[in-house]
């Protein structure tokens, strides 16, 4: 995988407004994709929460939220480290276990990655939203999207219908601002086992997915508005 630096993101700083994420890029507090997500889901999947959380209870539930987030947010960052060239140590048993996960999405979903036009990149549309996704660049000849994601089990597709909608959340902002057409969005997941998927959208099911997160913004606005 090659660098090409062909395009020039914006810094950004994160802030809470209400509770809810939001992101400062120039002179806008734009809110975040996983809030509008958030803001917008169905009563369905709130009551699939609701009873999950039902059923382990609340401190178990904030205690394996946690524990997911935080592993998360160490394997990360060693897949950043990595991707710019760097390396990182953490002797932590948490930093372990997101070393190992981390090394099978390199060694499984990396070396279809020809191009990096970005890493840890914020993305916004000026006006309504903004995000940061883990890579722009090139995956199996396609311009894409790309984000890792860490699970505590294997995901079937229909579980990862937010995904799909962050992958099309990113590629409509990069389109709007960097004129270009992302086609594809590249989902590389793995678990504290390292059972590797990955998930892969394209052509016109990607596109239905742009028209599917516009709604959803659209109905965040509405809703807005409305209190």
């Amino acid at each position: 995988m090659k660098w090409n630096k062909l395009y020039e993101y914006p810094k950004s700083v994160r802030s809470l407004i209400k509770d809810e994420r939001h992101y400062e890029v120039g002179s806008e507090k734009l809110p975040s994709v996983t809030t509008i997500l958030a803001a917008t889901q169905s009563d369905e999947k709130r009551a699939s929460l609701a009873k999950w959380k039902d059923k382990v209870g609340n401190v178990e539930a904030d205690k394996i939220k946690n524990t997911a987030a935080s592993r998360g947010t160490a394997m990360h960052t060693y897949l950043e480290h990595h991707i710019n060239g760097g390396g990182l140590l953490d002797l932590s048993s948490e930093g372990r276990e997101a070393e190992s996960m981390a090394k099978t999405i390199i060694d499984k979903g990396l070396p279809d990655l020809q191009e990096i036009w970005g890493s840890e990149v914020v993305l916004h549309y000026p006006g309504l939203y903004a995000g940061a996704t883990d890579l722009c660049g090139i995956y199996q000849g396609r311009d894409s999207i790309v984000d890792f994601k860490q699970s505590n089990k294997p995901k079937k597709e229909e579980w990862i219908e937010d995904y799909k909608l962050q992958l099309a959340a990113y590629a409509t902002a990069h389109d709007y601002v960097h004129k270009t057409n992302v086609e594809q969005g590249v989902i590389l997941m793995v678990t504290p086992d390292n059972f590797f998927q990955r998930f892969i959208i394209n052509g016109s099911q990607f596109r239905e997915y742009k028209w599917k997160w516009l709604e959803r913004v659209d109905k965040y606005y509405q809703n807005t508005n409305k209190s």
